[in-house]
């Protein structure tokens, strides 16, 4: 289900202009952090994503370019083999789709943490480096966001293993809680 508190002021929810571009300047700068690991020539179509999502919030590019920008930036995700550059070339869809709905920032991030991880560098290091360039007025909606996703997993991960979802409480964070339902 989707975080309501992701929702643009202009569609009803309570996301300010400011919040939404600071969200998708947080998932640009996440992802232009770890272009390095891609190895070749960055595709035309992925740098001009990212440059629509930065003109999105300088209201030079319309939310129907960053739309288009994205699905061109996951169809070179589709093209690719490579699994860092297609973990990269979705991070940066999702950072540029960030224009149409916020919460793809979150997913954008996600990516980025995925590249890493598949390069085999610290995710603890990228992650401290996320959270750093979080605008003050977006940490709390990003990191309760992110909390929020967590909990949820790990009730998935108590249901798939056969456990009732409703005997456990949604703050479910440790792995160790897990495999005690398990056995």
């Amino acid at each position: 289900m989707r975080d309501k508190r992701f929702i643009a002021e202009h569609r009803g929810g309570s996301l300010t202009k400011e919040q939404h571009k600071h969200l998708i300047l947080w998932a640009c700068k996440c992802v232009e952090h770890i272009l390095l690991y891609y190895t070749k020539t960055i595709d035309n179509r992925l740098a001009n994503a990212l440059e629509i999502a930065r003109n999105w919030t300088k209201d030079n590019a319309s939310v129907g370019q960053a739309r288009q920008a994205s699905l061109n930036a996951i169809e070179v995700a589709q093209e690719s083999k490579d699994q860092i550059e297609i973990a990269i070339a979705r991070s940066i869809g999702h950072a540029v789709a960030t224009a149409h709905m916020a919460d793809h920032s979150l997913i954008a991030v996600k990516y980025a943490l995925k590249a890493v991880k598949l390069a085999h560098k610290s995710i603890d290091m990228e992650r401290k480096y996320q959270d750093e360039n979080l605008s003050r007025d977006i940490v709390d909606l990003v990191l309760t966001a992110r909390d929020k996703q967590a909990g949820a997993a790990a009730v998935a991960d108590l249901v798939s293993l056969g456990c009732d979802a409703h005997t456990f409480q949604l703050e479910v964070t440790n792995p160790d809680d897990i495999e005690k339902c398990a056995n």
